[in-house]
């Protein structure tokens, strides 16, 4: 697994979002990216990962992407598709990326599943770190007691570093289809704990067209891995 920047901001707070539950990290950070006008400034490869790219705006868009908001001082990890089989690796990646940029502050975004239909979804947090608690809590955040914590998400969990505070933010989801409007509840704690000014009803909005976005996107996905498998099969044949 390797790493490609463009440049080097130190000092960052880095917001990373996979695609899990709800695809919620996805959704939140794509959201963000676009609202604060982040920019691109690298990558993470690797051979595990789907050959495929996107093109928006005319720009080509990797699978794994690295943006750097300026006027915030954040960085984000924006991820487009599932990395299944990669989540210890990748957890090591982000550890060194932390590391090369001297990142101060990491917070993570991921969708638990939830029995209950509500009319707005509910956010928890766990943080290893005292000033990060009351921030979160003061943005409107509840203390995530009990829960289980899988993919890239619960490897950095586990797999966090010790001198860097760690915030993990989860929010009630109840689709494994793309949920904006459990994002836009991200948003909104994202916009309180860092006083972004950033509105999350529009992407509540347009719910509907972001989850057809990311639809499309994820069928396109398994398109390319059928056809890949398909092809190491008849190699073997």
């Amino acid at each position: 697994m390797e790493i490609e920047l463009t440049k080097k901001p130190t000092g960052a707070t880095l917001i990373e979002g996979f695609p899990g539950l709800g695809f919620v990290g996805t959704v939140a950070v794509e959201y963000l990216l676009e609202h604060l006008k982040a920019e691109p400034i690298g990558q993470i490869k690797s051979i595990g990962m789907p050959p495929l790219a996107t093109i928006h705006a005319g720009e080509v868009r990797q699978l794994l992407e690295i943006f750097y908001c300026k006027k915030h001082n954040l960085i984000f990890l924006h991820a487009l598709s599932s990395v299944k089989g990669l989540e210890w690796a990748l957890s090591n990646t982000i550890n060194d990326l932390i590391k090369e940029l001297k990142i101060k502050e990491v917070i993570s975004i991921e969708g638990v599943g939830s029995p209950f239909q509500q009319a707005a979804s509910r956010v928890f947090y766990h943080s290893d770190n005292e000033k990060c608690r009351r921030k979160l809590a003061k943005a409107g955040a509840e203390l995530l007691s009990d829960g289980i914590v899988v993919g890239v998400t619960g490897a950095l969990l586990m797999n966090k570093p010790k001198d860097v505070p760690s915030s993990f933010i989860f929010v009630e989801t109840h689709s494994k289809m793309p949920d904006s409007k459990a994002a836009a509840e991200i948003i909104r704690v994202l916009d309180s704990y860092f006083g972004l000014k950033v509105d999350p009803k529009p992407l509540e909005h347009r719910a509907g067209q972001v989850q057809e976005k990311i639809k499309e996107l994820m069928q396109k996905v398994a398109q390319t891995k059928d056809i890949k498998e398909k092809k190491e099969v008849s190699y073997i044949g």
